[in-house]
């Protein structure tokens, strides 16, 4: 406990921080489109609506294999390279379905589980859940704390709960969701994201998307810090993902200038970085063909899903 009781947040300090990225680090050009063309490939692309059908997994997942058009890619000289998204993220009962999509393509399938988004039906539910997931194919489990843990800083509840999903997730990959928006304070984001690394997430994430506040810079900021502080004590390389809210080209390169400064370039690749999106690859395909044509699109050329 005393990793947890340690740790303290300068609120003010974090966002002189992360109010500097915008003015101080910029890539323009050739440099852009290549930032660009490694968000894609940390892309968890995603759907998670209550209209959600079969047909529109199916067709994400096209899209998840072919996220930028080949006439932009061999433009950038990338005719001869395979490009495609981190994964496909989708709730249990289509699991099946993408993976049967994606099949031979590498790209793995991300399950939401434990009753997201509020995460409050029972824990036996929440297990069986994630075992379901994991028996139709999904290789990455994006679960949700119990927020009331965190609130009452109740860190062994939290611990032992994060505990149980890595356990019953197998061999597939943890993302523990802390709802960040949800958690009130910085300080309280700090604790649970060290509380769930010390449980044996593989990744933390921000936010389900379903908050009121979702991703933002300062958290993002503090919760990199933790990894980097869990990986000086124990050698262990854990991911981020931060999701909701990420929506533009713009957005999406202050992520990848904070991850790279904060943590280093191990941090750009699918396997250490994730990004929760769905709107966010039109934007970033519309961007790519305004630099190799000159002329910006409507969003209607670069439907998702």
């Amino acid at each position: 406990m005393d990793w947890v009781d340690d740790i303290r947040i300068n609120l003010s300090a974090a966002e002189r921080r992360v109010s500097s990225l915008s003015g101080r680090r910029t890539v323009k050009n050739d440099a852009q489109a290549a930032w660009l063309l490694k968000a894609v490939a940390c892309i968890d692309l995603t759907t998670l609506n209550g209209d959600d059908t079969a047909g529109r997994v199916k067709r994400l997942c096209a899209k998840a294999r072919a996220p930028v058009r080949a006439d932009i890619l061999a433009a950038l000289g990338f005719a001869d390279r395979v490009v495609h998204t981190g994964a496909v993220c989708v709730y249990h009962r289509f699991v099946a379905t993408a993976v049967e999509a994606l099949e031979g393509s590498g790209i793995p399938v991300a399950a939401v589980s434990t009753g997201f988004p509020a995460g409050l039906v029972p824990h036996d539910l929440k297990l069986r859940e994630i075992d379901a997931s994991v028996q139709d194919g999904a290789s990455e489990i994006d679960i949700v704390i119990t927020r009331e843990h965190v609130l009452k800083r109740d860190w062994q509840a939290l611990y032992q709960e994060v505990k149980e999903f890595r356990a019953a997730c197998g061999d597939a990959h943890l993302k523990t969701i802390l709802a960040t928006g949800d958690l009130k304070t910085l300080r309280n984001v700090a604790k649970a994201s060290m509380v769930c690394m010390m449980a044996g997430a593989d990744f933390i994430k921000t936010s389900t998307g379903k908050e009121g506040v979702n991703a933002t810079l300062p958290v993002t900021l503090v919760m990199l810090r933790m990894i980097r502080a869990y990986q000086e004590r124990t050698g262990y390389k854990i991911g981020f993902k931060p999701a909701g809210g990420i929506s533009t080209a713009k957005d999406v390169l202050n992520y990848q200038f904070l991850m790279k400064e904060e943590l280093g370039r191990d941090w750009l690749e699918p396997t250490l970085f994730r990004i929760g999106a769905s709107s966010l690859l039109a934007d970033i395909e519309r961007q790519l063909e305004h630099h190799v044509t000159g002329r910006y699109s409507a969003f209607n050329r670069h439907p998702v899903g």
